[in-house]
Order: structure tokens, then C-alpha cells, then sequence
């Protein structure tokens, strides 16, 4: 499988600048308004099956996916669903949990960033047996096999950009972030913007997590930081520092938010966005998160692709799947549930653009004729990111420790707390360690 994202973990990129946005959201209950049941799924009332689903996403994904989800049980009486729907985060804190106790629902969303992960501990299911023949390119369903088996149904092509504040750029006299940026350029964009801005406003984010050194590292031509399912890993420590010395000079001269304010953000929160809230005037979105961001800033949202160096920048490809768990009880009514998900025309209207430009073309050509602003920008950003774009780099398996410990020492860091020096070192040396456990196998 060619390997976002953080990641879309994401999806976390140069900051709120580069950052795979989040998509936030909030808990919900069952499709037929009982109280949200237990992942796994079960045999319902007069002999029907009702199957687990859970994903996460912004509210416009909630509301779409529970209209299909409807339509579904409208087309196939037997068949009911327990959902569950959540923000990122919390989505990937409670999946571990619901793994551990082998819960996890019958059909789950899943990501590039994490995907390799559970195969790795057996438990989704293989959907190779699934026919998706005119529905999804065969050259899509190849790059999202992992060991030549087929375990989540891509859902989108996918793509990541950078979202701008194009009125209030224009509004203080700022050039507007031109397509192909080199990193260089976009550096010195942030330092000039910064001279016409009012304090407490600022051009970019801060960066602390590895995705979006990562897309610095592989832009100028380097390896990804780590290959081979996590057996191989390098961190390159002239570009490391480099990048983030940029980010220490940037935190002076106050072209990047304080600290403290930086771990405030929370994307698609109306008052605590980076952009949404006015704070900052550019942040990371995909082709997904970029129309929840329009919703917020209605005809305020322009879009652009990555930076990129010598080897090109960002990544445009299928970074979100539909799984199966390999210890669902239902697994042939899960399997043809993710088929129809991504094939049945009238699930296709509902569900929109909310999980990115849908895998099968004749559903977005369906589309396109009716799609408001918010929708066309995620295309658009799917347009501009394609050309210079780079594989979706995911975290490896058994590498969960070395995201979160990356993130710690960078917001260190930030805080004044350590130097770039001293978390490369620990950073470093926790990714050799991991990289020698994987090649131990």
C-alpha cells in the first residue's frame, strides 16, 4: 500500500499551517433514536441483523452518513445499525480500548494513518473477495492493499492543501499563497505577511508533530522518516533542525501564535479554529475538512496546494476506508453494506462531499451539477494538490509511542522547556529503538 493524513492522523501539518485537520464533532445514538449500544453487532428484533458502525468526523459527516445509513435499512428492511460518531481524538482513543476488549464494531472508518496498525494485530477483516469492478479505480484498490490483501474499502481521493483567509489577506495588503510554493517562499510569505498584520493576528501556525516534518523531509528528497512497516527509520537531523530553528525564529518574532495559545486551537470549533475564531490567517485542511471550514467563513475560504521542495509536496490519494472487524458475526451483510456505500447512487447524494471527492466517478459526476461553494473547494484542492503531490506517509505499526512522544518534545520546545537539539535526540533514538524491535520480527 503506497503510505497522511497525522495525518490527515491525521491527520498535523507545519502547525495549524500544515496541520491534517481534525475534523471535530460530538457523540450521537442509535439511527432508530435508542441510546447508543455496544460496538459489536447483533441479531435484532423479528430475526434482522443490525451491525456496529462507528466513525468520526465534523457534523455535516454525522448527519450524511445517518441519512445513509436510513436509506439503507429503507432498501434492506433486515438490516438496522448501531452507530457511533465522534471527533477525531476521541475516536482514536476509544478504539483502542473497543480492540483490547474485542468490541470493535462491525464496521468501522478507518485511515491511512492507523490502518497498518490494526491488520497488523489481525484485527480487520480481508475484503479482497470484494467485487469492486466500476466502482473504484484498480489502480486505487492496489495502492490501498497492504501485504496484497485488501482490508478497507477507500472511500475518497483525498488530498491536502493549505486553507487561507483570502478577505482578510486582501483586506491588509498581502499577496495570496500562490500554487507550487516552495518552502523557502512560503517561510519568507509568513515573515512579510507578518509586517501588514494587527498584533494578536498572525500568518501561520506553529508546527509539533511529525507529519509535518515529515512532508519537509520527503519534499526535499529524502526518505520518509519511516519505511518498510516501521523496520526502517530516519530522522535526518540537518533538516530536522533546520526546519524547526525556522519555527524557534518564527515564535520571537511572534509570526507564529505563543505557545499557549497554539495548544488552545481546536479545528472546526467556530470560536476555537485558527482560522474560523481570526487568529491565524492560514492552516492546513483537505479536500474533506476544507468545506467544514467554508460553512464557518462563508466565501472567505481560498485554498492552495503544500509547499513543495525539489521533490514535490503534500499527498493526493485515498486516505479513508470503510473495515470490517475480523471478529464481527456478521461479516457477509458488513461486507456488502461497504460495497453499497460506495456504489448505490442515492447513498451517494446523501453522503456528498463529506468524506472527500467519492472514490467512484459516477457518483461525483452525479454530483457536481448541484454542489454549493463549500463542495467545489474540496475539488479544487484535490486539483491543485494532485500535480506536485507526494505518497500518504502513514505512522507504521507499533509506532503509536513515537507520534505521541514527537508531539511532546516538540511542545516542549515550544514552551521554552527543552532545545530542538535535545528532542531530536530522544526522538531519534525512540524511532531506532522501534525500527530495531520491527526488524527483530
Amino acid at each position: 500500500m503506497k503510505t497522511r493524513k497525522a495525518y490527515r492522523a491525521a491527520v498535523a501539518l507545519l502547525g495549524s499551517a500544515l496541520l491534517l485537520a481534525a475534523c471535530g464533532g460530538k457523540s450521537g445514538g442509535d439511527a432508530d433514536g435508542s441510546p447508543s449500544g455496544t460496538a459489536e453487532g447483533s441479531k435484532g428484533t423479528g430475526g434482522g441483523t443490525t451491525l456496529g458502525i462507528m466513525w468520526w468526523g465534523p457534523d455535516a459527516r454525522h448527519e450524511a452518513t445517518k441519512k445513509a445509513l436510513e436509506i439503507y435499512t429503507k432498501q434492506h428492511p433486515g438490516v438496522k445499525f448501531k452507530p457511533e460518531f465522534m471527533a477525531w481524538d476521541a475516536y482514536w482513543q476509544k478504539l483502542p480500548t473497543l480492540a483490547a476488549s474485542k468490541s470493535i464494531p462491525d464496521v468501522l472508518q478507518m485511515d491511512a494513518a492507523y490502518i497498518q496498525e490494526y491488520v497488523s494485530r489481525g484485527q480487520l477483516e480481508d475484503l479482497s473477495g470484494v467485487d469492486l469492478s466500476g466502482i473504484v479505480d484498480p489502480n486505487v484498490v492496489e495502492n490501498s492493499k497492504i501485504g496484497g490483501k485488501l482490508y478497507g474499502i477507500p472511500l475518497s481521493q483525498n488530498a491536502q492543501g493549505i486553507a487561507f483567509n483570502k478577505e482578510e489577506l486582501a483586506q491588509y495588503g498581502i499577496p495570496l499563497p500562490k500554487q507550487n510554493w516552495t518552502y523557502d517562499e512560503f517561510f519568507q510569505w509568513a515573515r512579510d505577511a507578518k509586517s501588514k498584520l494587527p498584533e494578536g493576528k498572525y500568518p501561520i501556525g506553529d508546527s509539533t508533530t511529525w507529519d509535518g516534518f515529515n512532508f519537509y523531509q520527503t519534499s526535499m528528497g529524502g526518505p520518509p522518516v519511516m519505511t518498510d512497516g516501521g523496520k526502517t527509520f530516519h530522522l535526518d537531523k540537518d533538516l530536522f533542525v533546520k526546519f524547526y530553528k525556522t519555527y524557534e525564529e518564527f515564535r520571537k518574532a511572534k509570526i507564529v501564535p505563543p505557545a499557549e495559545q497554539s495548544a488552545a486551537f481546536l479545528e472546526n470549533d467556530p470560536k476555537a479554529d485558527p482560522m474560523a475564531s481570526g487568529a491565524v490567517m492560514t492552516r492546513g485542511a483537505t479536500t474533506g475538512s476544507v468545506s467544514a471550514l467554508e460553512q464557518l467563513m462563508p466565501g472567505k475560504v481560498g485554498v492552495v496546494n503544500m509547499p513543495i521542495g525539489p521533490a514535490g509536496g503534500g499527498w493526493a490519494q485515498s486516505t479513508i476506508f470503510l473495515s470490517v472487524s475480523a471478529g464481527s458475526k456478521h461479516k457477509d451483510e458488513a461486507k456488502a453494506f461497504v460495497k453499497w456505500f460506495v456504489s448505490d447512487k442515492e447513498a451517494g447524494a446523501a453522503l456528498g462531499l463529506t468524506r472527500g471527492i467519492p472514490i467512484n466517478p459516477e457518483i461525483y459526476q452525479a454530483l457536481e451539477p448541484t454542489l454549493e461553494q463549500k463542495d467545489k473547494l474540496g475539488k479544487d484542492l484535490y486539483d491543485l494538490a494532485v500535480g506536485k503531490a507526494l505518497p500518504f506517509y502513514s505512522a507504521a505499526a507499533g509506532y503509536s509511542e513515537w507520534v505521541d512522544t514527537y508531539k511532546k518534545e516538540l511542545d516542549a520546545v515550544t514552551f521554552g522547556q527543552q532545545s530542538i537539539e535535545d528532542a531530536y535526540a530522544k526522538i531519534d533514538k525512540l524511532g531506532k529503538d522501534l525500527a530495531a524491535k520491527a526488524g527483530a520480527k
